[in-house]
Formats: C-alpha cells, structure tokens, sequence
C-alpha cells in the first residue's frame, strides 16, 4: 500500500508541470519535524499555504508576512517566493492550475482561513490525480471562491524598493531591537532625517516607527514560537514591560501572544 508520504512526493512532482493532464488542483499535507527553508523560487502554478501548527516566515518582492495557523499565504502563479518554518510544523499546501486563477488576487497576500476552506483543502488532500468528477469539482469552486473572497491580512512588513531604505530595513530585520534613532540612521544612510521619513511612508506606507514596531511583532511571532516566555521576548525586543508588549500584540492581531499559535492539527495526526 502505497504510504502518505510516497503519495505526497508523487504529487508535488507533477506541480511544475500542471498540465491539462492533471487535476486543477493538487494538495497535500505533512508535517517536519524539523526546521525548513526554501529559498527564493516561483511555481507556474497559484499556491495556496497553510499551517496546522507551527509558524512560518514567507517572503516576497511585497514584503514578508509571518504566518500563524489561523491564516494562509496566497502566492499568485510565476511569484518569486521564499520561505522558512521556525521549527518543526505541520502544514497544507494548494496548488492551483494557472488557468483557473484569472479570478484570483493577482498579488500575494495572507489571508484568514476559515472552517470552510480549511475543510474543502484537507478533502482535497486524499484525492489522486485523476481527471475530477463533479463532486470534486464543486470542492474545487469553493476553494476558488474561498481565495476569490478573502481580504488581505493587515499585518505585513512591506519592503522599501530605495537602496538606502532598504540596507535600513534589512538591518532592522536583523536586529528589530536595534534602538537607533530615525537622526542615526539618516546619518548611516546619508541622508537627511526628513528624507528618510518621507521615502518610508512613500515606499512602504508605513512611518519609520511603525515599520521598525512590525519588524519587532515579527521578531517576537519567531521567538514564540521557539518556546521563550513572553517577558524575555518583550524585554530583548526593547518593550518596557511585558505588559504593554501584550496590548500592543493584541491589538495588532486581535488575540493574546500564547493563543496566536495554538496548534490545530488534524485528528489523523494526532496521538
């Protein structure tokens, strides 16, 4: 009998190459049990990518997102991507033919995962890679629908495209604790504060504290999920307190930091 993971290779080798041959769309779902990394690549396919449990960084010329198990990550066909998981995780992939994604944002986003489309996925992940019948068909609608109907999730760290706001960037993703005023930088950047401050909110949409506020709750989602309590992670990222790290982590993403990765794995999985 063929395993689960012989039939998840199986599928993921055909997703370069979706052809007519092919179903429109191809999903699986595993798991690692350790870290993973993939660097920069694109798929001719649309990709819909989604956590059971566990937290992702994904990365695109947009800016990146980190992705918990209650969101997934729309990467729109031909978009370079990369991405890295933060220790082990259990997760599920969509891949979508490029003909049945003109209705589809043609940008990448993360959006919410709702129990439908979450649902309509994991049926997608048993079938094969025969021709579709009708019922996997009308499956298959409520997944497009679902895409089709998202909203882009707020929360994302957008990349300036300026070389000199970019080395800025780059270094605060580096080290968000980084405490440097806007005045050090400019200097480092060589250019005037004013400038700096300007090209920030016209490039990225975001003023240069803001920015560097979103590189931090970056930071923090990352060390959460390696296990560090939250008042090592809100002192180190340069909170004053644990508590006004909290309020500021709930009311960015509506939830308290030891809920925000509560894992939700399927029963298959579970012990």
């Amino acid at each position: 009998m063929t395993s689960r993971e012989d039939r998840v290779k199986e599928k993921l080798s055909c997703v370069h190459a979706m052809s007519e041959a092919h179903p429109p769309l191809i999903a699986v779902a595993g798991r690692q049990s350790v870290a993973r990394e993939s660097g920069p690549h694109r798929h001719a396919a649309g990709q819909l990518l989604g956590l059971f449990s566990g937290l992702m960084t994904v990365r695109t010329e947009r800016g990146a997102w980190v992705l918990p198990t209650m969101r997934a990550v729309w990467i729109p066909p031909s978009h370079i991507h990369a991405a890295r998981s933060h220790g082990p995780f259990a997760g599920w992939a969509a891949y979508i033919a490029p003909a049945e994604c003109s209705a589809l944002p043609d940008q990448p986003r993360v959006i919410d995962v709702s129990g439908l489309l979450r649902e309509a996925v994991l049926t997608a992940t048993e079938w094969g890679l025969d021709p579709f019948k009708a019922s996997q068909r009308n499956v298959f609608a409520v997944i497009l629908d679902e895409i089709a109907g998202s909203c882009a999730d707020a929360f994302r760290l957008p990349m300036p495209s300026d070389a000199r706001l970019l080395r800025i960037a780059s270094a605060l993703i580096d080290e968000p604790a980084d405490s440097r005023t806007l005045e050090a930088w400019a200097k480092l950047a060589h250019a005037a504060p004013r400038t700096l401050s300007r090209r920030f909110v016209e490039e990225t949409g975001l003023t240069f504290t803001a920015w560097r506020q979103g590189a931090r709750l970056m930071r923090a989602l990352e060390r959460l999920a390696a296990g560090e309590p939250v008042t090592s992670i809100a002192l180190e990222l340069g909170y004053d307190n644990p508590s006004a790290f909290i309020a500021l982590f709930k009311r960015t993403f509506g939830t308290t930091p030891g809920r925000y990765l509560a894992p939700d794995v399927p029963q298959f999985w579970r012990p």
